[in-house]
């Protein structure tokens, strides 16, 4: 395992600290007038997602890990286990519903997902940014109702539910981003 210093931090890096997994979200080398430099940063757990603000002393060394993602399309579920296909060499891929996590409700059959490995080890699945789906649940919007009124829940058909527009009805297709649940556009 290759070490690194605090001088090598990039955005996105992945760390092993105590055996467990971190990307950078950000750092900042610090060099006050009194005493040495030290360095803060946030690293996220990419286990569970958890943020955290760490500090150190400048030139402490890290393991660094080789964070890589791939492109698998996202088959069907049978209940227990995820299907994904490598888009190059066409291998299946089944996987349990502890690494897909929260990120089930935004799957689609067919579309193309990342897959999250550090150094061979599977970490996650990521969803497409942006999905098309129906509208399979909502109250009935009404006449009058316009683009700047509110908003009412409404479930799409992978089961999540989202806030949508009130001239939105059962059967229309929609633009949801995955980051944040919500609702873009009309397609």
């Amino acid at each position: 395992m290759a070490t690194i210093s605090t001088a090598d931090f990039k955005n996105g890096m992945g760390l092993k600290i105590k055996d467990k997994i971190y990307t950078i979200v950000e750092f900042q080398h610090v060099k006050p007038g009194k005493g040495g430099a030290f360095v803060r940063y946030k690293i996220k757990d990419l286990k569970n997602g958890r943020v955290i603000d760490q500090t150190c002393n400048a030139g402490s060394k890290f393991e660094n890990v080789q964070l890589v993602t791939k492109e698998y399309q996202y088959l069907y579920n049978d209940g227990q286990d995820y299907y994904f296909m490598d888009t190059e060499t066409y291998e299946q891929l089944p996987l349990s519903a502890d690494y897909i996590g929260d990120n089930a409700k935004w799957l689609l059959e067919n579309d193309i997902c990342q897959l999250l490995y550090a150094d061979d080890e599977l970490l996650g699945v990521t969803p497409p940014m942006f999905i098309e789906c129906e509208i399979t649940e909502t109250d009935p919007g009404f006449k009058g109702d316009t683009v700047q009124g509110g908003t009412k829940p409404a479930v799409i058909e992978t089961g999540a539910q989202i806030q949508v527009p009130m001239y939105l009805n059962v059967g229309e297709k929609i633009k949801v981003d995955t980051r944040d649940g919500k609702f873009v556009s009309r397609v």
